[in-house]
């Protein structure tokens, strides 16, 4: 397995609009060092004292993702640090990462994860929930975008129209916050379906470092 060459080619298939978010969630470090030797600065973890302890001891001109479902008391651990917050689900969340951006004099974005796949185990808002949450005025939270995950299943066709719905609710929401600039939808099996149907942020594990 080449991480260089398999970053490479993936940023060979998507335009500059289009921002790679590598997934290092159970990587070890020495992994992540060679996607950041070929360039890459965007990663994501999914448990919060991976992501704290990997972050000590890499460098510090990565951009850290939290990805996953984040629990509240867990907020304050990576608030010194984080640069976006992927999967904000509910009011509660979003106003404690309010509160521990302020403690850290600082503005963390953030993105709405709306719930569009027919698995009942996703988490996530509905449309009406999000545009509920767009309207709250918090200082140091900004919310900069949706996104969601498509039902795991070999059916393009569902997966495309999971993605057009997403695309709706963008849009949607866009057009009365027009700060709004990230869609992000797309994983290592379905990105080509997402960026066709307008997602302008991927996340791209197994395909990068080899499946789990």
């Amino acid at each position: 397995m080449n991480i260089k060459t398999n970053i490479s080619n993936i940023l060979n298939d998507l335009d500059e609009k289009v921002q790679l978010v590598a997934v290092s969630k159970t990587k070890p470090t020495t992994y992540i060092l060679e996607a950041y030797q070929a360039g890459q600065r965007v990663f994501a973890e999914n448990k919060v004292q991976e992501l704290v302890e990997k972050s000590a001891v890499l460098p510090d001109d990565i951009q850290w993702h939290m990805i996953g479902h984040l629990q509240t008391n867990k907020v304050k651990y990576i608030a010194p640090f984080v640069s976006l917050i992927h999967a904000v689900d509910s009011k509660k969340l979003l106003i404690e990462i309010d509160k521990r951006a302020k403690q850290n004099d600082r503005v963390i974005q953030c993105l709405l994860q709306i719930h569009i796949a027919q698995e009942s185990s996703k988490f996530g808002l509905s449309e009406d929930e999000a545009l509920e949450l767009l309207e709250m005025n918090l200082a140091n939270v900004s919310i900069d975008g949706i996104m969601g995950m498509a039902t795991f299943t070999d059916d393009k066709q569902q997966i495309r129209s999971e993605f057009k719905s997403l695309k709706n609710t963008f849009e949607k929401a866009k057009s009365k916050f027009h700060k709004l600039s990230i869609l992000s939808m797309g994983m290592s099996g379905d990105y080509d379906i997402a960026i066709e149907e307008g997602s302008n942020m991927i996340r791209i594990g197994s395909s990068i470092f080899g499946s789990r």
